[in-house]
Order: structure tokens, then C-alpha cells, then sequence
């Protein structure tokens, strides 16, 4: 049981009623680091995705950045774009932001509502980027929607099976993710 369960409870939930005080209880959560979220994505990558008889692109391990202000998370990939329609290897990148989702049948939070943004490729024409754009959106689904981000543990979760609870809102701060408790329905 992380800690994190354990102090959200409060000492009351534990001590007798005659013991204690009536105090304000914060509601259980769990919290994820963003070393943890990094560490996750970075189990799916290197990804190839070859344009047959074109190119390859080659997506390296994402960077992750907490959105905070706007309950999401960011990722910048660098992709090498190299093969028969190129003379040489070419080094870009592309970002995207992504909405969260807990997945209650495997206990994980996963990446969904992918917003792209454009592929950059400084060394390529301007009409080479914008052919690759038109595969842009195609390349970060297959990336990253629906990638775990992370998996809750059995035991992570089992005050809050006890006490009737399920994981409900993700909310992103800058020290990572908060995931709040909210009571199982009937």
C-alpha cells in the first residue's frame, strides 16, 4: 500500500470512534512521477514505420512535458527520415499533447485525445515536409494512442477496494500525475 494511500486516510480511519476527534479527511489519491511516466513510454520505442518503397521513419523515445494548465501531457519526438526518395538521412521532429484515461480492465492509465502538431525537418523542401504532414496524424496514433503510461498494482489499489473506491480523475500538476478516488458504483 503506498504511503501516499496511508497519509491521505488520516489517522481517524484507524482509530477507534471513541478516540478520536472528528477531523476533515482528504480524499485518497495516488500520485505518479514524471520519472515514472518517462520510463513507461520509453519501453515502446525505437518504432519504425516504413512508407513502402519511400522511406522509413524512425521515432525515437518521446520526451515528456506535464501540462498542467491544461490537464494534459505533451510529448516532442525526434524521427529520422531516411530511404530510396531521400538522398540522405534526415532529422526531425513532431510534438503532440494527449488527454489521460484510466482503463479499470488492466489498471492502466493511458494516453488518449492525441492532438499533432507538425513535423519539422529542417534539411528537407518544404513540399517533402508537407507530403510527410499528410502522414503525421497516422504516425503519432500508431505512437502513442492508447500507450500505457502507467499500471496500477494490485496492491496499490486495495484500501481503496476495501474502502469501495476506484480510481477516477487524473489530474496533471507539475510534479506529475494525481489520480483521485471516487466511490464504486452500485
Amino acid at each position: 500500500m503506498p504511503a501516499v494511500l496511508w497519509a491521505a486516510l488520516g489517522p481517524t480511519a484507524w482509530a477507534g470512534a471513541e478516540d478520536a476527534e472528528p477531523q476533515p479527511q482528504a480524499a485518497p489519491r495516488y500520485t505518479v512521477s514524471p520519472d515514472q511516466l518517462q520510463s513507461a513510454v520509453a519501453q515502446r520505442f525505437p518504432l519504425r514505420y516504413p512508407i513502402p518503397g519511400l522511406l522509413n521513419l524512425d521515432l525515437r523515445t518521446p520526451r515528456l512535458r506535464l501540462l498542467s494548465a491544461q490537464n494534459r501531457l505533451g510529448a516532442e519526438m525526434t524521427v529520422d527520415a531516411a530511404g530510396p526518395a531521400l538522398n540522405r538521412s534526415h532529422r526531425g521532429t513532431f510534438e503532440v499533447d494527449f488527454a489521460l484515461r484510466y482503463e479499470a480492465s488492466d489498471r492502466t492509465i493511458r494516453a488518449h485525445q492525441l492532438r499533432f502538431y507538425r513535423l519539422r525537418f529542417p534539411s528537407l523542401q518544404p513540399g517533402v515536409v508537407d507530403m510527410l504532414n499528410t502522414y503525421g496524424p497516422t504516425l503519432a496514433e500508431q505512437s502513442l494512442q492508447e500507450v500505457v503510461l502507467h499500471q496500477l498494482r494490485p496492491q496499490d489499489l486495495a484500501m481503496a477496494d476495501v474502502l469501495g473506491l476506484r480510481p477516477g480523475s487524473i489530474t496533471v500538476t507539475d510534479q506529475g500525475l494525481v489520480i483521485g478516488f471516487v466511490v464504486k458504483p452500485l
